[in-house]
């Protein structure tokens, strides 16, 4: 390998989410001298491929429409044959398997490919079951935490020596240096608890408990519940709002760009998720020590921990959530508390300043 080593990051989508994010502090971090960097998306290029692209960084996009679209697979390997990389890192399941299957038919070897899941993936068996099949064509598979790791072992039955951890990482001091944004602006109500989600409107991040358990909240005391991000679950999460009766209590606000402000500006932070990886919206909160309400599932209880940097609630009990926000908007000295526990913890365990030293360690091993 030549002292610049080539490194092509592989990735399903870079649509705004968790991974393509982290792809994005990682790619934007490694030393330039050191790494030639490019990264390739099997669908089209979207608005963190741009980002990317504006920080000088090669994005290209194979234009897949389906996990099945041979053109994207064809493009890909194209891609890779005309400037074969030293080393391969792939992200999100479809990737994974593209980087496996194509990789090696445009000439890298699998020593040189890694693959990495940021999820505990519970509601698509036949993942595991061809992450299992195909596992040995890539070096590694690796985690974003403990949770993950365990889950790819136990559930997809992948050899421990073929698995690794990296933790997640978010900027803390980006979020923790912001300036509230002002309640009185965003039409927040300013002597009743905001009680904050932030992320991806998708059913696995448990909107039907989450709402069912504000219903609850909302019926003994005043309180808002504000939902921040876009996806394709929001008629269904719409829908839901209206048969609760809560259109005057939650505020759908789509995706904004000032999320480090908003969460200086609530009073607790409620993630409902039924499966995980290393959530960054859940870092983000701690980072801003928001006292955090999280569903007791793996990938959530790697961060929080229970009455430590925040509180677990049962995932399937709406009444079990609903009894842990009225605790914290109830107790606001207890749940400051629990908020700057959080952010000690993230700026030790998950903070992007450690972020490209270790994934640069990785990369040179192979």
């Amino acid at each position: 390998m030549s002292s610049v080593i080539k490194l092509t990051y592989l990735i399903t989508d870079l649509e705004v989410g968790g991974v393509p994010l982290h792809l994005h502090r990682l790619a934007t971090r490694l030393p330039a001298d050191e790494f030639d960097i490019r990264v390739i998306s099997l669908a089209e290029v979207g608005p963190v491929g741009r980002m990317l692209q504006e920080a000088g960084i090669p994005v290209a996009g194979c234009g897949a429409r389906s996990p099945l679209d041979v053109r994207g697979l064809w493009r890909l390997w194209r891609l890779l044959g005309a400037d074969r990389p030293d080393i391969l890192h792939a992200m999100l399941f479809h990737a994974n398997m593209a980087a496996r299957l194509v990789g090696p038919a445009a000439g890298l070897a699998p020593s040189k490919i890694l693959c990495e899941i940021q999820t505990v993936e519970i509601e698509r068996r036949w993942h595991l079951w061809l992450d299992n099949l195909t596992c040995r064509c890539c070096r590694y598979e690796i985690g974003n935490s403990p949770s993950v790791v365990e889950h790819l072992h136990r559930a997809a039955h992948i050899p421990r020596s073929r698995l690794r951890c990296q933790w997640g990482a978010v900027d803390v001091e980006a979020v923790a240096s912001a300036a509230p944004v002002s309640r009185e602006a965003l039409g927040w109500p300013l002597d009743e608890p905001v009680i904050l989600w932030t992320g991806r409107l998708d059913p696995v991040k448990g909107f039907e408990e989450m709402l069912a358990a504000f219903a609850e909240v909302a019926r003994q005391r005043p309180a808002r519940l504000v939902l921040v991000g876009e996806g394709h679950y929001r008629p269904m999460v719409e829908r839901l709002i209206r048969q609760l009766g809560l259109a005057d209590h939650v505020l759908l606000m789509g995706r904004r760009l000032d999320v480090p402000g908003l969460l200086k500006s609530a009073d607790v932070f409620l993630f409902c998720s039924r499966t995980e990886g290393l959530p960054n919206a859940v870092l983000e909160a701690m980072a801003a020590a928001l006292p955090i309400v999280a569903t007791d599932v793996p990938g959530c209880r790697d961060a929080v921990r229970h009455e430590e940097t925040g509180l677990l609630a049962a995932a399937a009990s709406p009444s079990d959530i609903a009894r842990c926000v009225l605790a914290l908007i109830s107790d606001p000295a207890r749940a400051r508390q629990l908020g700057r526990n959080a952010r000690a913890w993230v700026c030790n365990c998950a903070d992007t300043r450690g972020l490209a030293d270790r994934w640069a360690d990785v990369y040179r091993l192979m």
